[in-house]
């Protein structure tokens, strides 16, 4: 299921000019999750409405979020089923370097789900 969840996700934030979408099976590495996925935005207003297209196209799947954080910030982190979402600024994503820190992780090429 949670590879279907990231296909939706990434086709939503595509939709809505994610920048930079990036998908990182971490599965292997700890009991967080499954899968991280990226993306960077253009401003704040940006990353709320990223947020809201993920959250609002999963909902016409009926799955809801175990989660969410940062509506107010530069950040905003959605969790489904095993999928963490990150939405950043640029200049958040580059501080937290989420890419460095789970660089053992697979990345996992997200064309395929752009169809």
């Amino acid at each position: 299921m949670s590879l279907d969840v990231v296909k939706k996700i990434v086709k939503a934030l595509d939709d809505k000019k994610a920048r930079d979408i990036e998908v990182i099976k971490i599965d292997e590495l700890t009991i967080v999750a499954d899968y991280f996925v990226i993306a960077t935005a253009n401003s704040n207003t940006h990353v709320r409405s990223l947020a809201d297209e993920v959250e609002y196209q999963l909902e016409q799947e009926g799955i809801a979020p175990d989660h969410i954080e940062g509506r107010a910030t530069g950040w905003v982190l959605l969790e489904y089923e095993g999928v963490v979402v990150h939405v950043f600024l640029e200049e958040s994503r580059n501080y937290y370097n989420l890419e460095r820190l789970w660089e053992d992780a697979k990345k996992i090429d997200v064309s395929q789900f752009l169809d």
